[in-house]
Order: structure tokens, then C-alpha cells, then sequence
């Protein structure tokens, strides 16, 4: 068929003789072939290439340094072998894993109390509530504990109102220097981090088998054991493993505190990289902070994913 003009301007196309060659087939243009021709590999180098230099290089150093001791002698166990066998590194590991235990306890037990009472407790600002549980997971962890520092620190505003009353020359409260003042510390910050999965599980929950089961005489400590703590777990099991990692990993907290016998094992690794300039008993921490940090995500990505996180 070929194309002819009409009188108007408007393009019709004339009917095609017999033994006429049809016409070619119009050709792709020049970025379509160029994006056939690419493989899907070559756009994902860059952002690999990022993730490497900005992490996977950093990460490989330490590993390096970790095998490496600072007589030389080439790649050598011998750092590990000596952490391992010192009593410092046990002591903060066993902190370490107590403290973020506890304080998971902790955040568990406040956090699926707390948020019951936003979800299924109606009270003025009752939504206020649950929205700056959102705002307070961006605090940084210091904050809280700065705060803490000025009510119950050495000079915070429960010694001096103890102070004032009983005229002694110093108050009661001391406890923020010890491991329980870094524990309350812990599981006040990191109690948010359970009650926003738990108010989003509790936000899905029909409430009619709640209504339910109080028509057939089930008291409210019942109905929490037997049909809301089921439907929790699985938010609390993923709440409550983000908490352990983070808590195994806390810097902050510990730091500010002051709490100058509490030795974790972030606090280790400052301790012999900064203090000390032993690098590679830091690196050997490290390593071993991250094997259970990455571990521990492991469990909390499974977990995250059974409970449709």
C-alpha cells in the first residue's frame, strides 16, 4: 500500500498492486538496541562498588588487622588466642550479655504493658501518645541518658531536693554509675522500640473476639493471656530481637552514664584502640562483636519475616 496526500493535508494510504514489495519495517531506534545490549549486571557495579569502598573495605581491614600482631610475623591466631584467654575480655563479654538480655527482659515486659494501654485503654491524648512513641525512636541515645543524668545523677534533682529536706551533705541516689543505672537507661530508650510493632499487631486485631469473649465472662487478665498475647508474639519476638542487637552494640549509653566499671564489648574495643593502641586485640573484639551482632540479625530478620514485618 502506498501512502498518498488528499486534498485536505490528511494522508491515506492507496491500496497495494500485486507483486508490489511491501514496505520495511521501521528500524529501532539507537537506545533501544544500546539497552538490549547491556547486560542487567553492569547498573548494579556502582551502588556494589559504594557498598565495598564504604563497607566491605573498612570491614576487611579489621579483619586483617585481627590476624595480624604487632610484632609481624605474618597472618598469626595469636591475637585471638590472647583476648580470648584474658579475664577483661570475659568479664565484658559476660556484661555484655546480661546487660542486653535484662534489658530486652525489660523493654518486653514495659513495652507490651505500655502499648496495651495506648491501644485498648481509652484516655484524652491517647493518640498524642502513640504518635511520639513514632518521634522518640529518632532520639539519639545520649539524650535519655543526659536526662536521666539530671534527676537522678550524682547532682541531678532528686539528690538536691533530698539534700535540701534532710540537709545532708549528699544525696541517696548513686545507682546511674552502676550496671543497674545503664539497665534502666537501656530499657528506657529501647522500650519504643517494642511498642511500635506491638501498637501496629494491636491496630489489626479484630475486636470483636475481644467482645466476645467477655460476653462469655472472661476477665480482662484472660482475655490478655488468652487471646491478645497470642496474637502478639510474633511482634514481640521481632520487637524483642532488634532490641538484643542494638542492646549488645550500645556505646552511648554506657559512656554517658559513667559508669566506669561496666565494661562492654564496644567499650572494650574503645578501650584497647584508644586508650591502649592495641589494634589488634580491638580488631579481635570487634570481630567477635560482629560474628554475634550478625548473627543475632539473622534470627531477627527469620523472626521478622514469620510475623509479616
Amino acid at each position: 500500500m502506498i501512502p498518498t496526500s488528499t486534498a485536505t493535508g490528511a494522508t491515506t494510504t492507496a491500496p497495494r498492486t500485486p507483486g508490489e514489495p511491501a514496505p520495511a519495517a521501521t528500524a529501532p531506534g539507537p537506545g533501544t538496541a544500546r539497552s538490549r545490549t547491556v547486560p542487567a549486571w553492569v547498573w548494579a557495579l556502582p551502588p556494589v562498588a559504594v557498598l565495598a569502598l564504604a563497607f566491605l573495605y573498612p570491614l576487611a581491614l579489621v579483619l586483617q588487622q585481627s590476624v595480624t600482631p604487632d610484632d609481624g610475623g605474618g597472618v598469626s591466631l595469636e591475637p585471638y588466642a590472647d583476648v580470648f584467654a584474658s579475664e577483661v575480655f570475659r568479664d565484658a563479654l559476660t556484661t555484655t550479655v546480661w546487660l542486653a538480655v535484662g534489658s530486652t527482659a525489660g523493654c518486653l515486659v514495659l513495652g507490651f504493658v505500655l502499648a496495651l494501654v495506648i491501644a485498648f485503654v481509652p484516655f484524652p491524648g491517647g493518640k498524642a501518645v502513640a504518635r511520639f512513641v513514632d518521634v522518640f525512636l529518632s532520639f539519639p541515645s545520649f539524650l535519655i541518658t543526659l536526662a536521666l543524668l539530671f534527676v537522678y545523677g550524682s547532682v541531678g534533682m532528686a539528690n538536691g531536693l533530698w539534700t535540701d529536706a534532710t540537709g545532708a551533705a549528699d544525696g541517696p541516689f548513686h545507682f546511674l554509675t552502676t550496671p543497674w543505672g545503664v539497665l534502666l537507661a537501656e530499657v528506657t530508650y529501647f522500650t519504643p522500640f517494642v511498642m511500635r510493632p506491638l501498637l501496629a499487631a494491636f491496630s489489626q486485631l479484630d475486636t470483636g473476639q475481644l467482645e466476645v469473649a467477655s460476653s462469655l465472662g472472661a476477665g480482662p487478665v484472660r482475655i490478655i493471656r488468652q487471646v491478645i498475647l497470642p496474637e502478639a508474639l510474633p511482634a514481640l519476638a521481632a520487637g524483642g530481637s532488634l532490641v538484643l542487637v542494638m542492646c549488645l552494640n550500645e556505646f552511648g549509653i554506657v559512656l554517658f552514664t559513667g559508669a566506669k566499671d561496666v565494661t562492654t564489648l564496644p567499650m572494650l574495643v574503645y578501650s584497647k584502640a584508644i586508650l591502649e593502641s592495641d589494634y589488634p586485640a580491638a580488631c579481635v573484639v570487634a570481630v567477635v562483636n560482629i560474628a554475634i551482632s550478625v548473627g543475632l540479625y539473622s534470627l531477627y530478620r527469620v523472626v521478622s519475616r514469620r510475623a509479616g514485618a
